[in-house]
């Protein structure tokens, strides 16, 4: 407690809110605008509250993840992560939790737009989406203690994240309620161009258990790390970095503008990252590796939505 009594309560709960994930949130967006913008489907409005939504899950799911960890004594006094604010004892449990229920509360205020305009499938969407974000580490089963962590993200920051924002941009100018998906809300291209968001997202999650991967093994937390181990690990690491490389050339050989390569500039700074997570297991180079791995996504996004919009 000595270290953390002069933490200002501003600043607390910045740490719980964990600014640093919000590239995870707002790249999936930035990605399907960019083909909104090439496909002539784009909608500011729709967009913007995509990206609204998206952060404001992001937050809730790291309150939850906070609060659950420290009630479920998973993070404990070995973990080298990020200072968590439940267990160091900065901000109380009940607190926390509180929080975790405003943020995904003003998530659904934001989503009721969203469902207005995305009918059904974007209701289903975002009530899945926060269900999984308090399930990840809550619940009576919570998955990411059973090595389903990854899957979660995959999914939903890359798959539904980017096909959600090209879906309620492209049926805004639609009449009625959509009840389905309508043809041409949710295109291959829009599919695959997740891919990139999803594999990079997931990694930024491979870092942190790598990271964690002993302590979380005492504290009883499954992790796909801990079940893998670390060369599988970063086997899984380097691959889905693999993936979101080898997509623009997909949309070359589609016959989209070259522009879309433009992400490929950032590879030199992937290798970079990558020979730290291949090398070492200590928080005192991961935990700028899970950074720099965040950064590396909101790049590569925003580079792949420019070349897109192009």
């Amino acid at each position: 407690m000595s270290e953390t009594a002069d933490i200002s309560r501003t600043r607390a709960w910045i740490m719980a809110a964990r600014p640093q994930t919000l590239p995870a949130a707002a790249s999936p967006v930035l990605v399907g605008t960019g083909l909104a913008v090439t496909d002539g489907v784009f909608a500011p409005l729709p967009a913007l509250a995509a990206l609204v939504g998206a952060a404001l899950i992001q937050v809730g799911t790291n309150f939850a993840n906070d609060y659950y960890d420290a009630v479920k004594g998973a993070d404990t006094a070995d973990r080298e992560g990020f200072t968590r604010v439940t267990a160091g004892g900065i901000i109380a449990p009940e607190r926390v939790k509180l929080a975790t229920a405003v943020a995904f509360g003003l998530a659904v205020l934001v989503g009721t737009y969203l469902v207005v305009v995305g009918g059904v499938p974007i209701l289903v969407v975002g009530l899945a989406s926060i269900a999984a974000g308090i399930l990840y580490t809550g619940g009576p089963y919570p998955f990411g203690y059973y090595g389903l962590g990854d899957l979660f993200v995959f999914v939903f920051f890359g798959l539904v994240a980017v096909t959600g924002t090209y879906h309620v941009q492209a049926v805004s100018a639609v009449s009625g309620f959509p009840t389905a998906l309508p043809a041409g809300s949710v295109t291959v291209e829009a599919v695959v161009a997740s891919l990139p968001m999803a594999g990079l997202i997931t990694a930024i999650l491979v870092v942190n258990n790598v990271r964690d991967l002993e302590s979380d093994r005492e504290a009883g937390k499954r992790t796909l790390a801990v079940r893998l181990g670390y060369r599988a690990s970063r086997a899984e690491y380097v691959g889905l970095l693999a993936l979101a490389y080898v997509v623009p050339v997909w949309f070359v050989v589609r016959g989209f503008s070259p522009t879309v390569l433009a992400p490929l500039v950032t590879l030199p700074y992937a290798a970079l990252v990558s020979r730290t997570v291949l090398t070492r297991t200590d928080g005192e180079a991961l935990n700028p590796a899970l950074e720099r791995t965040g950064r590396l996504t909101a790049a590569f996004a925003a580079l792949f939505a420019a070349g897109l919009a192009v």
